[in-house]
């Protein structure tokens, strides 16, 4: 088919698939547009921008992904049947695509950025992520966008022991680890992934592997944007502020130097603030004050349009100076701002069950962190239906984080769940899940909930550390322990610091925030971002090392503050008073009909006698969810009473159902009954079975066989010559 208009296109071999990048056939009224093709999964990426706002001081960008339910030929659910806001899926696909471009742009570039990534197409191998983040890359390196790419990611997975590009679904289930890796041409940009208790020396090998692979997903975005890349818009340099500069250091730097010194955070803002707003005062009076002719209007707006931009810059300056005067004490004298050295961990203090009646619970508190962190055991019943474009799927474990304003002192309105939360409960989530129980060995649906009360940095890990420990409370037998920390850089020239269990202030005036998670054998969970161009391999070395120190000593914190609890750090043997009961019982799947009875009348009489939850599956598998530990055992024998096999040699007390010439039939348990031939219903001849037993009564009897058919033949003369201490009640106990 000709076109009136010239697409171009290049491909590559990523992980024995083809990945093609196409431009100029879609969405050509974008800034930057690439359509890209992996497999049979195909997403358009797009990028747009408006003008700067005035007076912006910041760089307003926003990255969406959407998954649209006809690339997978589906009709969404709901009554509306259309996509509504993007799944926690989506967000998080937006996260590590924004925490990667972010900081490849100029420094005082304040133009809107919208990239958007629309599922156009999805197969049932390639998963969208992946090809979505090197569309952003493409379309903001084609387009006229200031963009400082192009950067490349690929999924690392790690199947039976050997390290593979972008994992296929299938391939996904039995792989030990999973890394996104995004790196420019020197070094990562961005990694985030989950391992079973990987080494550090596995993890690095993986990201080596995964930055080696991205460089030719660079050189085909270089191809393509010598084709048809368009030119780059100039970004003005910064205005010259030196005179400003000198000014605000006078006022400012030496009651700041004292300010950034005080130890706990309260104080400190305080102390902060009274000095930046003393300082700005006094430059915007000394502004006021000039004497200048403001005889005409667009004197006075253009007087009123310089105090407004020389408050911002000051502002601007002020900041600088406080992350100078920050930075400048770690890396020549080495003391944090709350007087810790680089390597050292806040004070920590673990505390189970400080609120009753929950199933599990821990208060976790490091420093000014502090989060409260709930486990809620539930049914099968309870897990989450996961309905992803490639396949519906139940989850059984779920951990979810809120970040209440009060958590850092502020007063704004309670909204749901932002994307940084969902983020933050994502990594705490796969942190844990690592070492979580297999569903067969504890099949409760479990709920994670971390509320975070205070926080002073690393809330997300505070939600990993509270998170094993209210899962060990509510007795989830966990196959080991996980702690979290966060990593910080300072990078200077010629030299850097790595920091420990990083402060607030020392994330967002730092260079990096690397978050490790993991068990004292190895990682569960990873997480990077960066606010650098990159961060080379020694210095990602030296911080996991730096981590693992951390991990292990927050570890014996958590054990000695909970040993009298958790005897040898492992979960409660008993659950708690107010947790629920649960049971799995395996019968024949041809026994289900008994237990579910026409119409279901049997298993809702079972529910409604117990007060427990029974739900069946077709292998046979019989869950039994009770609100205490009666209900469950109603249940549990009821079940069994319903299904019951018979036993050759085992004595039973029956009732007598039926009477025939040639013998009785006796039912041993319900909706079971055998052959008592005339032969066998006392020693000596019997002429008439009523000679000896009438419908109705209750009879001894054992179990002397069963045929291929499952007809069971019983004996009343074998029964009255055995043991009566062994019989077995069924029917007639009922």
């Amino acid at each position: 088919m000709g076109y009136w208009f010239e697409p171009s296109s290049v491909t590559l071999d990523l992980g024995g698939t083809p990945l093609t990048l196409e431009t100029g056939r879609m969405a050509k009224q974008a800034a930057g547009a690439t359509l890209v093709s992996y497999g049979g999964t195909v997403v358009l990426v797009t990028a747009a921008h408006g003008a700067p706002r005035a007076g912006q001081d910041f760089f307003p960008l926003t990255v969406d992904f959407v998954e649209k339910t006809s690339a997978a030929g589906k009709i969404p659910g709901g009554f509306f049947k259309r996509e509504a806001r993007l799944s926690d899926r989506e967000i998080l696909v937006c996260r590590f695509i924004d925490r990667s471009i972010r900081p490849l742009w100029p420094e005082a570039y304040y133009d809107e950025v919208h990239v958007v990534a629309t599922v156009l197409a999805v197969d049932s191998e390639h998963r969208p992520d992946i090809p979505a983040f090197i569309g952003a890359s493409t379309a903001l390196t084609l387009s006229d966008l200031p963009f400082q790419g192009p950067i490349g990611a690929i999924r690392v997975g790690k199947v039976d022991g050997e390290l593979i590009v972008n994992p296929t679904i299938e391939q996904a289930e039995t792989s030990t680890m999973e890394l996104v890796v995004a790196g420019s041409e020197k070094a990562l940009v961005m990694v985030e992934g989950s391992a079973q208790e990987a080494t550090e020396a596995e993890i690095l090998e993986a990201l080596q592997f995964g930055h080696e692979t991205v460089q030719p997903l660079l050189a085909v975005q270089e191809e393509l944007r010598a084709k048809v890349g368009k030119t780059k818009t100039e970004v003005a340099p910064p205005a010259d502020h030196s005179a400003l500069e000198e000014r605000v250091k006078g006022l400012a730097e030496a009651k700041l130097r004292e300010a950034v010194r005080i130890q706990t955070k309260k104080e400190r803002y305080d102390a902060i603030s009274e000095v930046e707003s003393e300082a700005l005062e006094t430059i915007t009076s000394e502004y006021r004050n000039e004497k200048v002719a403001l005889d005409t209007l667009d004197a006075v707006e253009a007087r009123q349009a310089g105090l407004k931009q020389l408050s911002s810059s000051a502002k601007d300056l002020l900041h600088d100076l406080r992350s100078d005067l920050m930075r400048e004490r770690l890396l020549v004298d080495g003391v944090r701002i709350d007087g810790r050295g680089p390597k050292d961990v806040r004070s920590i203090f673990s505390e189970l069950r400080p609120v009753p009646r929950a199933h599990g619970v821990a208060l976790f508190t490091r420093g000014e962190t502090q989060a409260m962190v709930y486990t809620t055991l539930g049914s099968s019943a309870d897990a989450q239906t996961i309905d992803a474009l490639h396949a519906r799927s139940q989850k059984h474990f779920m951990l979810h984080y809120n970040f209440p304003p009060f958590s850092v002192g502020e007063a704004r309105f309670l909204r749901g769940p932002s994307r940084r939360d969902i983020g933050h409960g994502n990594l705490a989530e796969r942190a844990i899940a690592a070492v979580m129980p297999e569903t067969e060995d504890f099949p409760y649906t479990v709920r994670v909930v971390s509320e975070v009360l205070e926080s002073n940095g690393s809330s997300s890990m505070a939600t990993v550390c509270g998170g094993t420990l209210a899962l060990m409370d509510a007795g989830v037998p966990l196959k080991a322990p996980v702690a979290g920390i966060a990593m910080g850089l300072i990078q200077a020239e010629d030299k850097h610091v790595v920091l420990s269990d990083i402060l607030g202030d020392e994330d967002h005036l730092g260079d990096m925030d690397f978050k490790v998670t993991g068990t004292r054998d190895g990682i569960t969970a990873l997480q990077m971002d960066i606010k650098i161009k990159s961060v080379d391999w020694a210095v990602m070395e030296e911080a996991m090392a730096q981590a693992r120190e951390g991990r292990l000593h927050i570890l014996e914190t958590m054990e000695r503050d909970t040993a009298e609890e958790l005897p040898g750090f492992t979960a409660r043997q008993v659950l708690s008073d107010w947790a629920p009961r649960m049971e799995v019982i395996q019968i024949k799947p041809d026994r289900i009909r008994d237990i579910i009875g026409p119409g279901g009348r049997v298993i809702r009489g079972i529910q409604e006698m117990s007060g427990a939850k029974v739900e069946v599956d077709d292998s046979g598998s019989v869950s039994v969810f009770a609100p205490d530990l009666p209900s469950l055992e109603r249940a549990q024998a009821m079940v069994e009473e319903l299904t019951q096999e018979a036993e050759i040699d085992r004595l039973y007390t029956g009732k007598v159902k039926r009477i025939t010439d040639f013998g009785a039939f006796v039912e041993i348990f319900p909706g079971t009954d055998g052959l008592v031939h005339i032969s066998h219903l006392a020693e000596g001849r019997v002429d008439s079975v009523t000679d000896v037993l009438a419908e109705g009564d209750e009879v001894l009897v054992k179990c002397i066989d069963i045929d291929p058919s499952g007809r069971i033949r019983l004996s009343r003369k074998e029964a009255l010559g055995g043991a009566i201490s062994e019989a077995k009640g069924g029917a007639a106990d009922a």
